[in-house]
């Protein structure tokens, strides 16, 4: 292709090029590097929303409802069996929740139980709690797991017995003297975050018997199908409930780091993309100096026959070499870089003795990542469009040269 070798001809590099030279070559770099760090941070973003899909949301319900009344769920049996025939849900638990103080040694700590069916739940915890600690809480009516913060917060030790007080109001709504009552530390639930500050799991039957709950539970736990329908879901299932009862699901609870995940992803996005867009002007400037360099010659081509079109391509053509060069670079080392970046990070954290996630503040204390490949199609050719779009003014410019004014 004619132009295809016209493109190459003008790119080679003579002594008074080097300037022009040098502009292309940044540009070059600059959509690789943007290319690069797009892809590298987008993965990073997926692997957070994967790790909050696969820890927060294994152990904190998707969705739930409990009784409006202190006597619980009525008609517990029949409720959970009609749920289970519903195709949106994946799991249903009964469960009775509560909060107070957790107590031992003269401290207390601000602790959320959740009663749980032990024995109908043991998959669903079977990451965060260790066989024997589960083992161990399942044969202990008495037992608590309490979360990894907790147990290091409190000095506490498997086999301390350790109090819960409950706070009760009366109808005048005063409060009375909390309800106590005793457990044994059976197990460790680790999550990650503040999570492993705050929750607790103890036998159902106990966790009702000590809030008063008349019938087997408080409420119904759901795991759905699709986490991300959850609001939708919950919403249904709870307005048409024959019992007065309470809805809520986890994005009200967790909701804000998906949503904090989503924005830092489109400001990534929008901020790597307009890196792109610097880089690609590179390829104007250094287009239209190639442009006025290459007068005498594009004249020349012309009074031979050349025609506009084929200028025009020529020096689109020139331009899009340096967008796919560039793209082509950084692309091949996100895809490099990107799946294995967790551990790339790990090596750097254990050469200079630094921890960049603590897991007493985040969910996760490594960096996750997640390449999805539409992440780099999408980077490929919005790369591509800016480094064509970039090309079509000096291309022009060229077009417009008339031989007689540039050979004069």
């Amino acid at each position: 292709m004619l132009a295809f070798e016209l493109a190459q001809k003008f790119r080679k590099t003579r002594s008074q090029q080097r300037f022009i030279s040098f502009i292309s070559m940044s540009s070059t770099i600059g959509i690789g590097l943007g290319c690069f760090v797009l892809i590298v941070l987008l993965s990073v973003m997926n692997g957070f929303e994967k790790e909050l899909t696969s820890r927060i949301l294994s152990v904190v319900p998707h969705g739930e409802i409990y009784s409006k009344s202190e006597s619980g769920i009525e008609n517990l049996e029949a409720q959970l069996y009609r749920f289970s025939q519903d195709s949106r849900l994946d799991r249903v638990t009964p469960y009775t929740g509560l909060t107070g103080m957790l107590q031992s040694k003269g401290e207390l700590k601000a602790i959320s139980v959740t009663g749980i069916p032990v024995n109908s739940v043991k998959e669903k915890y079977a990451e965060r709690v260790t066989k024997n600690d589960w083992a161990r809480f399942s044969t202990q009516e008495n037992g608590l797991i309490v979360g990894k913060g907790i147990l290091d917060s409190m000095d506490l030790a498997i086999g301390d017995t350790v109090q819960i007080l409950i706070p009760q109001t009366t109808q005048d709504l005063t409060f009375k003297a909390p309800r106590s009552i005793t457990l044994k530390i059976a197990g460790v639930l680790s999550v990650g975050g503040e999570l492993d500050n705050q929750l607790g799991l103890m036998h159902l039957k106990t966790a009702s018997q000590a809030i008063g709950i008349t019938s087997k539970a408080q409420g119904i736990q759901f795991t759905l199908k699709d986490p991300f329908s959850a609001y939708d879901t919950m919403r249904d299932i709870g307005y048409s409930y024959p019992q007065a009862v309470y809805m809520s699901d986890w994005t009200r609870t967790q909701g804000h780091l998906y949503s904090d995940i989503q924005l830092v992803r489109a400001v990534v996005y929008i901020a790597l993309t307009l890196v792109i867009a610097v880089a690609c002007f590179n390829i104007v400037s250094s287009l239209v100096m190639a442009v006025r360099d290459k007068q005498a010659s594009i004249a020349i081509l012309k009074t031979m026959g050349a025609t506009d079109t084929l200028i025009r391509n020529t020096f689109v053509l020139q331009g899009v070499i340096n967008g796919v060069v560039g793209v082509t670079v950084g692309v091949a080392l996100a895809v490099i870089v990107a799946p294995n970046l967790s551990e790339i990070v790990r090596f750097i954290e254990s050469g200079l003795g630094v921890e960049i996630l603590s897991g007493d503040i985040y969910f996760i204390d490594f960096l996750p990542s997640s390449m999805h490949w539409q992440d780099v199609v999408v980077t490929m050719i919005v790369a591509m469009l800016l480094s064509v779009g970039a090309t079509l003014y000096p291309a022009q410019k060229a077009a417009n040269i008339s031989p007689s004014s540039a050979l004069h």
